[in-house]
């Protein structure tokens, strides 16, 4: 099992400053010394998550670069090119854009902007995508969550424990914050303030969510994480999203014209900003407003170029996918198709069919 017995011994300065200090609170030692006995039974089980947290100075680092020492302690990268997606090495754009995405991170203008202009909560899912896809060892990262937002970083540590195990990869995050724990979702916790380890069969709180009209001037908040537009159409009922009184998702609704189908409507705008992708927070509120106009008789469509979409709802029993993904310029632009400004990208086309859904966190 990972365990160990260990002293960590730090020599103490005989400079004048430090005698005084060393007078004044009756401390005559000429070395610090701080004794480990830490067990970590987790060999011959599986697992892909682990946490080990403590206060400050606790010993958090020593121990995990003490007891995993084939582990890939994350020190940060040297992140120099003229966008993220340009760091990545040799990996391909579909490989490096899937990844991003699914750590949450699913924002492609942010992809084409340079590192160090991101937040700091975009920057904690770049480094994780780059870590988790390009290391072929279990990873270890130091100081997780902590400087970013404690709402973000709870919704973060979802979003990624999601995707380590998806890939059923081996992960420790190392942290001094305790409000992370449930959202993580760790198989095993070391606690250094307690020298406790215990196996956890936690699950991740539920996100309580408000959706309430918004109005159009509330639309620049969320424009600039929107993929593709800033523009948003005037006539276009709109709603947001809130998780905490705090506006965190957008989706706005278009009567449009079919020339077979008089009771059509298609959603016009939806954005999930970046801190708070990889939860299924957007298809959740994608799929309570589609519920709302189905109720009343409408159909419901949706036409996205977002591989974040367009996965999500492929796997949606809600939504049936009524085009697959292409390029509308190679296909006859007529009903629901017609008019539209996707020609020259990669789409689909999605229908709204039930409004039966399953009870679920977002």
């Amino acid at each position: 099992m990972p365990s160990s017995k260990f002293v960590i011994e730090s020599p103490t300065s005989n400079s004048f400053k430090a005698n005084k200090v060393k007078s004044a609170f009756d401390f005559d030692a000429d070395v610090v010394r701080k004794e480990f006995d830490v067990k970590i039974p987790i060999e011959d089980k599986k697992w892909n998550v682990g946490l080990i947290v403590g206060a400050s100075g606790s010993g958090k680092t020593t121990i995990a670069r003490r007891l995993f020492k084939d582990f890939l302690f994350f020190e940060g990268y040297e992140w120099t090119g003229q966008s993220i997606i340009d760091d990545f090495g040799d990996h391909s754009a579909k490989d490096i854009t899937e990844t991003l995405c699914k750590v949450g991170f699913a924002s492609p203008p942010d992809w084409l902007k340079p590192f160090q202009v991101l937040s700091n909560g975009q920057k904690m899912r770049a480094e994780l995508a780059k870590l988790i896809l390009t290391s072929e060892k279990p990873c270890i990262y130091d100081e997780f969550t902590s400087v970013v937002d404690r709402q973000v970083a709870c919704v973060g540590s979802s979003a990624i424990q999601k995707f380590i195990r998806k890939q059923d990869k081996q992960f420790i995050a190392v942290s001094c914050h305790y409000d992370i724990e449930k959202w993580l979702e760790p198989d095993w916790v070391y606690n250094c303030d307690k020298a406790e380890f215990v196996w956890r069969d936690l699950r991740r709180p539920e996100i309580v969510c408000n959706i309430r009209k918004a109005e159009q001037r509330e639309w620049k908040q969320f424009m600039e994480f929107h993929y593709l537009s800033h523009d948003h159409n005037m006539a276009a009922h709109k709603y947001i999203c809130e998780i905490n009184d705090r506006p965190v998702a957008w989706c706005s609704v278009l009567h449009f014209p079919h020339p077979h189908v008089k009771n059509m409507k298609r959603i016009h705008r939806i954005v999930i900003k970046p801190d708070y992708q990889g939860i299924g927070l957007g298809k959740q509120f994608l799929n309570e407003i589609a519920k709302k106009y189905k109720k009343q008789g409408f159909r419901v469509s949706l036409v996205t170029s977002s591989p974040a979409f367009v996965h999500g709802l492929q796997h949606d029993k809600a939504w049936a996918m009524v085009r697959k993904p292409g390029r509308l310029k190679d296909t006859a632009k007529t009903g629901i198709l017609a008019g539209s400004t996707s020609d020259a990208r990669l789409t689909a086309t999605f229908e709204f069919k039930s409004i039966e859904q399953e009870k679920s966190n977002p």
